[in-house]
């Protein structure tokens, strides 16, 4: 048995989870979450918990198991209190602003980089070199950072680019002159 996938989620007040036609639906005070359970494993919603089984120990059902009990709890932790996944800008003449609903990066390139903000994702600019990334989709808050950071990686030599906060550079040491 799965360590992570027989445990049970525990369901906080307010949220409402309702399950029908293999389609896990969750509504909390910060929006509504749904998902497709894969037929190798089952949802069960009682007494305020939600419990994953396996019917069998098959190899598929074996590796749902503990993935979809992870990917529901992350639904219910998104719908109550909200992921946020923070970015910062290094570099001289780098920074962001948030226009409507796109996000623009000025990254040292000929042009300004526009980016489109996905549905559900909201994105915070402080002092022009900070961002947070923020939504109640765990995998769609990873996503847009991961889209955000690929525009300017940070590079080793300077540490100049977009990198997540709580990433550290291993900086190179540049070339030495003729002797």
């Amino acid at each position: 048995m799965s360590r992570i996938g027989k445990l049970p989620i525990e369901v906080p007040k307010g949220v409402a989870v309702t399950f029908a036609d293999s389609v896990l639906t969750i509504k909390g005070p910060k929006g509504e979450l749904c998902r497709t359970i894969m037929p190798e494993v089952s949802v069960a919603v009682e007494d305020g918990k939600i419990c994953v089984t396996r019917p069998d120990d098959a190899i598929k059902s074996r590796s749902a198991h503990g993935l979809t009990r992870t990917l529901v709890n992350n639904m219910v932790v998104g719908v109550t209190t909200g992921y946020q996944t923070d970015l910062e800008i290094n570099g001289v003449g780098y920074r962001a602003e948030v226009k409507g609903s796109e996000l623009v990066l000025s990254l040292g390139y000929s042009h300004p980089v526009v980016f489109p903000l996905p549905t559900g994702i909201t994105v915070e600019v402080d002092k022009m070199t900070k961002l947070a990334v923020k939504g109640i989709d765990k995998e769609l808050v990873g996503q847009t950072a991961a889209k955000i950071r690929s525009f300017r990686g940070p590079e080793p030599y300077k540490g100049k680019g977009i990198k997540y906060a709580t990433e550290t550079i291993l900086r190179k040491a540049g070339k030495t002159g003729k002797k």
